[in-house]
């Protein structure tokens, strides 16, 4: 219950962080320290058979992965151009758009009576992609107009996302019977981190809020819903059956937007991390819908 209502939580922190920005303002650079607990939480529910499943289903892996990093960054551009963001909010959008799929999307497919497995390993896959990738697609997609530190960045992510998640897979290989044990801890501390995570951008930008912050909500809401919608979209049209197309939109739509929210605090400014902060509560909400709306649905209907 306390997961489900992950939503609540958010809303009802930022609007805390909001109103008492001080009581948040003095942690900001417990952010990364943060992601990396988040990481090593991720590391710790994966074992190298999630990674060998790849094999299994190479297609519809290549496929996700591929939609993962070309619809989102293009949509992130598109929507960022169209609300005419300045350089702080289109490279946060960018950075939303350009890292790995977020690991809500394993819980939404399992709910959504998706390809759980599949959805796992895109998740993986596309975090290890994503380590070299994201640094690459941002910096891409800004263009000349914005300087993305490239290489600091990959340096970054290397630390916080590879080297994490890799050490979680290691104790969970070797150390599976102790891990057991305390694994259902793992997501109660995930939403934790994440959830101090918003809070603490929602405090650093107490003041642009109220005269960005709806325009930011929107550009969020629209890129959430261009992703779900053309990840389920163009699978369909490939030819996939059902259950996949319906993994796939999750693994497309919901993104790790606290790695992006951190990035932007790290190596631009904290207006660059309200995209992200958004999209960490708004995925969250509408994966929620969503996954809520195709377990009342079965499979075989959603070719009528």
């Amino acid at each position: 219950m306390l997961l489900q209502l992950f939503p609540l939580w958010a809303v009802l922190l930022s609007l805390l962080a909001y109103f008492v920005p001080g009581a948040f303002t003095s942690m900001s650079g417990a952010i990364i320290p943060l992601l990396t607990v988040i990481m090593l939480a991720m590391g710790l529910t994966l074992t190298t058979r999630d990674f060998a499943n790849v094999a299994k289903s190479r297609k519809a892996m290549a496929v996700g992965v591929v939609l993962q990093f070309l619809i989102m960054p293009a949509a992130a551009w598109t929507v960022a151009t169209l609300f005419g963001f300045g350089p702080e909010l289109m490279i946060g959008t960018l950075l939303v758009g350009s890292v790995a799929g977020g690991t809500s999307s394993n819980v939404m497919c399992y709910l959504a009576k998706g390809d759980t497995a599949l959805s796992i390993s895109m998740t993986a896959a596309s975090t290890i992609i994503g380590v070299f990738l994201t640094p690459v697609l941002a910096s891409f997609f800004a263009g000349q107009s914005i300087d993305v530190p490239v290489q600091p960045m990959l340096m970054t992510l290397l630390q916080v996302v590879l080297v994490p998640v890799a050490i979680g897979v290691a104790l969970n290989e070797f150390a599976s019977k102790w891990i057991c044990k305390i694994e259902g801890l793992f997501p109660y501390v995930s939403m934790f981190a994440i959830l101090l995570i918003i809070a603490i951008v929602v405090a650093l930008n107490a003041g642009k809020i109220a005269t960005v912050g709806l325009i930011v909500a929107f550009a969020v809401i629209l890129h959430n819903a261009i992703g779900l919608a053309l990840g389920y979209g163009i699978t369909a049209l490939l030819g996939f059956d059902r259950k996949i197309c319906r993994t796939i939109a999750f693994e497309v739509g919901l993104q790790n937007s606290g790695l992006a929210t951190a990035l932007a605090l790290k190596f631009f400014t904290p207006t660059a991390a309200l995209p992200g902060t958004l999209f960490s509560v708004w995925h969250n909400i509408s994966g929620s819908l969503l996954a809520g709306y195709w377990s009342r649905k079965p499979i075989a209907d959603d070719a009528k």
